[in-house]
């Protein structure tokens, strides 16, 4: 089993950047497409982005494409998502999280294992 670890979080004023990390655990780090999640206070929890298992293939919510980057070091064991032109609307815990599947997904059912989350909070 894998154990995920997200930093990085913390408050910013709108239009700001902010770059959050995510740690793995284990030796096949690689084998695992990775997402990113994110909750805010009485919403459901939604797909911001993934990453394939080389690295090669991202996709992105529509709400923070163009804004939003998701990378990942192999060598690591850590995926990252760099935010830019940040707006109160993304206010919320962000998540990390591995898949076996060798695709990226925006639903949750993908994904295997889940850190427990960073919180990102966005001033006006």
């Amino acid at each position: 089993q894998m154990q995920l670890v997200e930093s990085g979080g913390g408050l910013v004023q709108a239009g700001g950047s902010l770059r959050l990390s995510c740690a793995a655990s284990g030796r096949t780090f690689s084998y695992y497409t990775m997402g990113w999640f994110r909750q805010a206070p009485g919403k459901e929890r939604e797909f911001v982005g993934g990453i394939s298992r080389s690295g090669d293939s991202t996709y992105y919510a529509d709400s923070v494409r163009g804004r939003f980057t998701i990378s990942r070091d192999n060598a690591k064991n850590t995926v990252y998502l760099q935010m830019n032109s940040l707006k109160t609307e993304d206010t919320a815990v962000y998540y990390c999280a591995a898949g076996s599947r060798n695709y990226v997904s925006p639903t949750m059912r993908s994904y295997e294992y889940w850190g427990q989350g960073t919180q990102v909070t966005v001033s006006s």
